[in-house]
Formats: C-alpha cells, structure tokens, sequence
C-alpha cells in the first residue's frame, strides 16, 4: 500500500503540534491550509499562522482561501488527490463539497470531549464551567458543527489552578499522541465511529472581547474561572476609576470577604484583594495597558486603583 496522501488544515500553535507529530513520524503531508495572514502585534503587520510558518520552513505548499465554498477552492483541493484531510483549529467552515473530496474523509482533532463543548472555544468552556475532566476527540467531519461520529478519545483532568493557556498546551500535545495512535487504524478502516448523542451536547461559541470584562458583582469564584479561561486572549479585565483598562493575569479567591462588590479590602505592599459579590479575589499578576505584566506588590507602587 502506497503511503496515503495527507493534506492538512490548521492554524494556530494547536494545530502545529499536530501538523509536526505528522511530519516528524514520516507521513507524506502533500500540502497545508492555514486561514489567511492576519494583522498581529503594535505594528499591526501581516503576520503568517504558526502552522504556515512551519510549513514554509519544511517546504510543504501552503494554501490560504478566504473561503472553501467557491469552485476554484474546491477544484484546488480536488487537485491534490489527497486520501485523507486532517484539519486541527483551522477557523474556516468547511461545506459538503469539501467534505466529499478526500478517498477516506475528513478527520478533526478537537480539543474536548464530544459531544460537550462543539464550537470554536471548548478549553475557555471548559474552564469556564469547572469542569473537572475534558480531553480530546478524533472525530468523522460531517457538514454540521462538530457534530459527525467520533473515532476516539482521550481524557485528562483540569488542574486546580490551571490557566487555558496551559491546558491548551497539554491538550495539543494529547491531540498529537491520539492522531498518531489511531490514524493507521482510520487509514486501515480498522477502528469504527460512534454517533454521538445530539442531546448531551453543549456549545462554546467565538470568544468575544466583552467576554472578558470582570464584574465585580459576580462570584469570586466566578472571575476567577473567568481570569484562568481568557488567559491568554483575550486577557480577562476591568476599568479603574480613570477608565484605564487593567489586565488581570492571575488571582486566587479569598473566602469570607463580606464588602460591597468592587471595593478594596487590601491595597498595600502585601498585595491587592477586591470584595466580589461572593468573598474576595486576589489580584496576583496585573498589566497596564502598553505595559509589562508585573506583581501585585509591584503594581501598587506604580498606580493607585482605589
């Protein structure tokens, strides 16, 4: 049997550990889709996704439609002959027509445990959630929203005190291992899909900036989830009394704290503690805008949020 012909389709760093697992284990990866160069940084200069740096640096043939619903998008990846799309965080919708043109199918590493968290934001969800367990899930595309038969998955526990950004990186890299694992068998037709079941299903939609605000009238526990799960984008935070936004990085929740929502109840050299609707969160790691993030001890000294 001839060595089967992977195109793949990803993004961000979630999907470049995928893409190199692949690439580093010998399998023939013909070309690579990445959703189209984007605006980054102070500057706002076109900058290329992590996925199609790396392919440009291995020499693999980088495509980058603004959409795959268009004909001459469609006839580009029939073009390619592949026998399996692999596609990780890619960020573009991809239709039937697609979805046919692969000999074997189109297979999706998502980072949850299908059926919960469908969408475009299952570690945020999940944190967001208290989840105590998520994992990652090798599913069968079909055209509905991460909704086709799943092949296999894998879980791990959410850490305490984890930050999306670090659960994302463990999930990737759990991603990888399970496509390496059980791509032979989906090439071999030797490992079957499961329907998943429509009514335990739960969504994570498209983080927005607002998402991220922190109200003081909430929980302690609550901003808390919200400052682990937007770490590190969109950066959870709240406007002080001069309409500066400051970004919270790090907090931990104080129980017992009884004072009016958004009050200070410790604003020193110790460091920063803000009355919630339930108890107190402490302020741990904080950043101006234009600034460096910095301690809390540390941000005292620069400005005064009181």
């Amino acid at each position: 049997m001839s060595a089967p012909r992977i195109v793949f389709a990803g993004t961000p760093k979630f999907a470049l550990v995928s893409l190199s697992a692949l690439v580093d284990t010998g399998y023939d990866v013909v070309a690579v889709y990445s959703q189209p160069d984007r605006p980054a940084g102070r500057g706002q200069r076109l900058t290329a996704s992590p996925v199609k740096r790396y392919a440009l640096d291995r020499g693999i043939d980088v495509l980058q439609p603004l959409t795959l619903r268009d004909a001459a998008a469609q006839e580009q990846l029939a073009a390619l002959e592949p026998d399996i799309m692999i596609v990780a965080a890619y960020g573009l919708i991809l239709p039937q027509t697609i979805l046919d043109i692969p000999r074997l199918a189109c297979l999706n590493v998502h980072a949850s445990l299908l059926p919960r968290w469908r969408g475009a934001a299952p570690i945020q969800a999940s944190i967001l959630a208290n989840d105590k367990t998520t994992g990652v899930s090798l599913m069968h595309m079909t055209a509905g929203l991460d909704c086709g038969p799943v092949y296999s998955s894998k879980s791990v526990q959410i850490s305490e005190d984890e930050s999306a950004s670090e659960l994302h990186d463990r999930l990737a890299l759990l991603g990888s291992e399970l496509l390496l694992s059980d791509l032979p068998k989906i090439l071999a037709a030797n490992l079957d899909s499961i329907i998943q079941d429509d009514f335990l299903a739960t969504y994570a939609p498209k983080i927005q900036k607002q998402d991220a605000v922190l109200d003081w009238v909430l929980s302690a526990d609550e901003l808390w989830r919200r400052i682990r799960a937007y770490n590190p984008a969109p950066g959870a935070f709240f406007f002080d009394k001069d309409e500066k936004r400051i970004k919270v990085w790090k907090a931990s929740v104080v129980s017992g704290v009884d004072a009016p929502p958004g009050s200070f109840i410790q604003y020193d050299s110790r460091g920063i503690v803000v009355a919630c609707g339930r108890d107190g969160l402490q302020l741990e790691s904080l950043q101006l805008a234009g600034k460096r993030r910095t301690d809390a001890k540390t941000f005292v000294t620069q400005i005064d949020l009181r």
